[in-house]
């Protein structure tokens, strides 16, 4: 699908995700699962190994923005708006962390996601969960945004 063929494209020109190692592993209408490995390089805490929460972060954001541009009635430009990031505890060290978002409603402009990151720990608790908020111009059959200005 078109969907998948731009988030995917999205997510490699996207400097900050090549340099986290960022990962497309799934991608349908309206959700989006990116994972990223652990990274000495993104250690926020040498003595614990602990990653940092801006790379957290990113993932996360990255993800959201993966999904929004999966929704079923068409891809687009996207750019968030607001992004809350509660942290429930620290991702395991040497642990790959795999996000999935789900957009869960659209205004015409605006987008609404949720997101859960988890490490490999099998655990109830995840890493962090995040609700945001993101805009989004609507594509056109040819390629073009602003579809609905």
């Amino acid at each position: 699908m078109q969907f998948d063929k731009i988030a995917r494209q999205m997510i490699e020109a996207l400097p900050f995700s090549k340099a986290l190692s960022m990962r497309l592993e799934e991608i349908e209408p309206g959700r989006a699962v990116i994972s990223m490995p652990w990274d000495d390089r993104l250690v926020g805490d040498p003595r614990t190994g602990v990653i940092h929460g801006g790379a957290v972060s990113a993932l996360m954001d990255t993800t959201a923005g993966a999904t929004v541009m999966a929704r079923p009635d068409g891809p687009g430009i996207t750019a968030t708006i607001d992004l809350r990031i509660d942290y429930m505890r620290p991702a395991r060290p040497g642990q790959r962390l795999r996000c999935e978002a789900h957009c869960y409603h659209a205004t015409r402009s605006v987008a609404f996601v949720r997101a859960v990151t988890r490490d490999e720990e099998e655990s109830e608790v995840p890493v962090a969960t995040a609700t945001g908020a993101f805009t989004f111009d609507k594509m056109d059959k040819d390629g073009k945004a602003g579809v609905d200005k």
